[in-house]
């Protein structure tokens, strides 16, 4: 995996996700099990109200030295002074998103069709969302779900950290690593759970015995 994305377990957070609990606690939370990347996802909100939230988590990620992660609004990205921006195939453009706006650390781009690998919204970006793994409630509008053997696909085909998402939780989490994932994006497996920082670190161990076993060599 790239040394400039060392990052394992990525938190997509929302408070409609938080299912009624404070967006910030969930957070904190999580990051304290082992979260080490968050990105906020707030679709309906007007530009002001979801800036207000990234200003919000930033301030409780911030002592933690957890990077913040704007999906889809470069005004908010920008104006929170976020580390990144993840966008979709219909959001605007990683190339666009690096001419406007020079400082972003991290980019991240969902890509959809083996295809996409080869053009130049891939190659710009940091890291690509291999979006949904397994079939999802959280996400209902894709147009792939690529699997195990979708993962090792990409993974032979691109040097590109890889952030898979898509109905993982502790059960499947160590096999999509085994196949060449190198982070896992979560929703509702840290945010609709009890205690969302015990689920995080039984997420985390998972993964790190995925890394562990991948790098066990066959006889």
């Amino acid at each position: 995996m790239a040394s400039a994305f060392p990052y394992r377990l990525y938190l997509v957070i929302s408070v409609e996700a938080c299912q009624g609990r404070n967006f910030l606690e969930v957070a904190e939370a999580a990051v304290q099990g082992g979260v080490d990347l968050i990105q906020l996802r707030e679709k309906n909100d007007t530009t002001e109200a979801f800036l207000n939230k990234a200003l919000q988590l930033k301030e409780v990620l911030q002592p933690y030295n957890v990077p913040l992660i704007i999906n889809d609004n470069l005004e908010v990205a920008q104006k929170s002074a976020a580390a990144g921006i993840h966008v979709g195939n219909s959001d605007i453009a990683p190339t666009k998103i690096r001419t406007a706006w020079e400082s972003c650390r991290i980019l991240g781009y969902s890509i959809e069709y083996l295809e996409q690998l080869y053009n130049e919204q891939t190659y710009t970006s940091d890291y690509l969302g291999i979006s949904p793994v397994f079939d999802t409630a959280t996400k209902t509008d894709t147009v792939t779900t690529w699997g195990l053997d979708g993962i090792e696909k990409i993974r032979a085909s691109t040097q590109k950290p890889l952030v898979a998402i898509g109905h993982m939780k502790a059960s499947n989490v160590k096999k999509v690593i085994e196949a060449g994932a190198d982070c896992i994006a979560v929703v509702s497996a840290i945010c609709a759970a009890k205690n969302p920082k015990s689920a995080a670190k039984e997420l985390r161990l998972e993964i790190e015995k995925g890394l562990k076993s991948r790098t066990v060599k066959p006889n």
